[in-house]
Formats: structure tokens, C-alpha cells, sequence
């Protein structure tokens, strides 16, 4: 009978000093995280120890500078809005102006019973603006659809920031250099989208939680409604908390050469010990975006109506349909403006992590 001969020494030394190597990598990494992290997961951090300086300008006055460079640009967004908004209608679709019609009149039949006095309009707007904005007129799309609405807004984000980054550094550029130049980054951003998706787990599990709740009645009150709104929270708490460095990762991740899980972790860095003052000025980019489209969707939805009253023969004219579809690629070249400059003011503080 053959022995079975062992593997010769050369062999497990070298396995050996391969383990070696990866084990060092692993714990020079993991001292590396460490230190670029002080705060340690259910631990008190001392004030001394996480008081890091962040200089950034009023909201108000924030917003205002991301309104001023987007109007010093104008003939380069207003491009962007324009293609990308008739893109998304020839690959996606607009809503369905059967829909809202069919809506608006049936409001207008119900309204008198409803609405007393002159603000029988208004209140009839205000409900088609909240059925509009959620999104109830449009048609259910496929998946070929859902696969070219996320693409379209991941090249209206990165356009936008492509030109941003080439404007404010004082480069001649135009429209059709960022059209062709933006999209090298798009692999890498979509996994980076796909992050803030999982990081969205929590807030759904919440919102299901809270659909079986309603339909269960218990939340009309007691300990267990309690106990409910307080898991809630904590999970919309998570999603917001993980979702605060996503979003500074989605810029990042446009710089050349960058990986996605090397932007995540950069971004990480750079929020450390600011995460709730730029949570904040996030949340204040939400804000202000909804009064942007209630300032500009409603009197559209007064006008659309008035018009159609008078000249009955532009009821088949989709004004609130393609005033949703402008709207939508603007808030996304809106935000994508926003949080590059926010961006930019955060990285400008050089102050070590706290």
C-alpha cells in the first residue's frame, strides 16, 4: 500500500506566510479604521473628545448660494432639464392625462358638496396636487421602464455634478461635453445606489409594520401603540443615519479612479462627528424642495383648470403631466447641485476626525 505522501515544506511555508501577510493587512486596516473612527459602538464619547469644527452658512443663506450658481449656469441646466426630462417621456412615459382629467372631474362634480365659500378651487387643486405628487395619475410601469427611470436619473445626477465640479473650477465647458463625459462614473454610482437601497430596508420595514398595524387597530392607543411608534422611529432613525454619508458617497464617487466601496468609506470619514448638522441640512433640502413644488405645481393645477373651462378643446393638452415631468428631472439636477456644494463646504474644514 502507497502512503500518501505530504506536501512539501516549501509549500505550507509559503501558505503560512500568506496567512501571515493577509492577517497583517487585515489588522493594519482595522487600526486604520479605528483611528480614523474615535467613537466606538455603545461606548460614551467624552465632549473633548468628538467636538469637531464645521463652518457652513446658514440655511437660508446656503440656499440662496446653490440658487445663485444654478442661475449663473442656467443655459447649462436648463439643457439638462429640457433632455433629460424628454428622454425620460420617450423611454419611461409621462402620467396619464386620462387619469387626472377623469380625477378633476369628479372632483369638480363633488366639490360643492365639499368646499364651502371661494376656496372651493384651492381645495380642489390641493387634493389633486397631493394625488399628482404621489405619483397616482401615472401609469404603472414595467420593468424595462423602472430600469431606464433609474439610469436617466442616475445620468441627470451625474451630469450635473460633471459640469458643477468643471463650471466652479473655472473650465470652458458645454452642454454636450458633460452629455458625453458624465457617464463614466455610472456603474460605480448605481452600486452605490444600490447601498442606499439596503440602507432604505429599515424605513420600509417600517412602513409595512405600519400598514399591518393600521389594519389591525392597534394603534388606536395603549403601551402597544406606544411600543410600536417607538421601534418605527428607530428604524427610520437607522435609514437616515446610514443614508447620511450614501448621499455624500454619490458624489464622491464621480472623483476619477474612485471605487464605490472606497467612496463609501471616504464618505463615511468625512461625516464623522458632523453627521447630524449635515442630516439636518439634508432634511432641509427635502423642505425645500417640497415648497418648490407646491409654489409652482399648484397654480399650474388653477390654471390647467381655469383654461380648460374656457376652451374646452385643450382638454386633451397633458399641462400637469409635463409640469411633473420637468419638475422631477429639475429636482434631481436641484438636489444633485445642493449636496456637490454642501459637499464642498464639509471637505473644505480640514479638522481632524472627532
Amino acid at each position: 500500500m502507497v502512503k500518501k505522501q505530504s506536501p512539501p515544506p516549501a509549500l505550507w511555508q509559503r501558505m503560512l506566510r500568506w496567512l501571515a501577510s493577509r492577517s497583517e493587512a487585515l489588522r493594519t486596516r482595522v487600526d486604520n479604521y479605528l483611528s480614523r473612527r474615535p467613537h466606538r459602538s455603545f461606548r460614551l464619547t467624552r465632549r473633548r473628545d468628538y467636538v469637531r469644527s464645521l463652518q457652513l452658512p446658514g440655511y437660508w443663506s446656503f440656499t440662496n448660494e446653490v440658487r445663485r450658481t444654478v442661475w449663473g449656469y442656467r443655459k447649462h441646466f436648463f439643457l439638462i432639464v429640457v433632455v433629460y426630462a424628454l428622454l425620460t417621456a420617450l423611454f419611461v412615459g409621462i402620467g396619464s392625462q386620462e387619469t387626472y382629467s377623469a380625477l378633476s372631474d369628479t372632483l369638480d362634480q363633488t366639490g360643492q358638496e365639499v368646499f364651502d365659500g371661494n376656496f372651493g378651487s384651492v381645495g380642489e387643486a390641493s387634493i389633486l396636487f397631493l394625488v399628482t405628487t404621489t405619483g397616482s395619475i401615472a401609469q404603472t410601469p414595467g420593468e424595462a421602464q423602472q430600469v431606464y427611470a433609474v439610469l436617466l436619473g442616475l445620468l441627470t445626477w451625474l451630469t450635473t455634478v460633471w459640469l458643477l465640479r468643471n463650471l466652479l473650477a473655472g473650465h470652458v465647458v458645454r452642454f454636450r461635453d458633460g452629455l458625453y463625459s458624465a457617464g463614466a462614473p455610472l456603474v460605480s454610482t448605481f452600486f452605490v445606489f444600490l447601498v442606499m437601497v439596503v440602507q432604505l430596508l429599515p424605513l420600509a420595514l417600517a412602513l409595512i409594520g405600519y400598514s399591518a398595524a393600521s389594519a389591525s387597530g392597534i394603534l388606536s392607543g395603549g403601551v402597544i401603540a406606544m411600543m410600536f411608534w417607538i421601534v418605527a422611529g428607530l428604524l427610520a432613525v437607522l435609514s437616515l443615519y446610514w443614508m447620511t454619508s450614501t448621499f455624500i458617497a454619490l458624489i464622491v464617487v464621480t472623483l476619477p479612479g474612485m471605487y464605490p466601496m472606497k467612496a463609501l468609506r471616504t464618505a463615511g470619514d468625512i461625516v464623522i462627528g458632523r453627521r447630524i448638522r449635515i442630516l439636518l441640512r439634508l432634511l432641509w433640502l427635502v423642505a425645500i424642495t417640497a415648497v418648490i413644488w407646491l409654489v409652482i405645481l399648484l397654480p399650474i393645477i388653477l390654471i390647467d383648470g381655469w383654461l380648460k373651462d374656457i376652451l374646452p378643446a385643450l382638454s386633451w393638452l397633458p399641462i400637469v403631466p409635463l409640469t411633473l415631468l420637468a419638475l422631477g428631472s429639475f429636482t434631481i439636477l436641484w438636489s444633485a447641485s445642493y449636496i456637490y456644494l454642501l459637499y464642498r463646504k464639509v471637505v473644505s474644514d480640514g479638522s481632524s476626525p472627532a
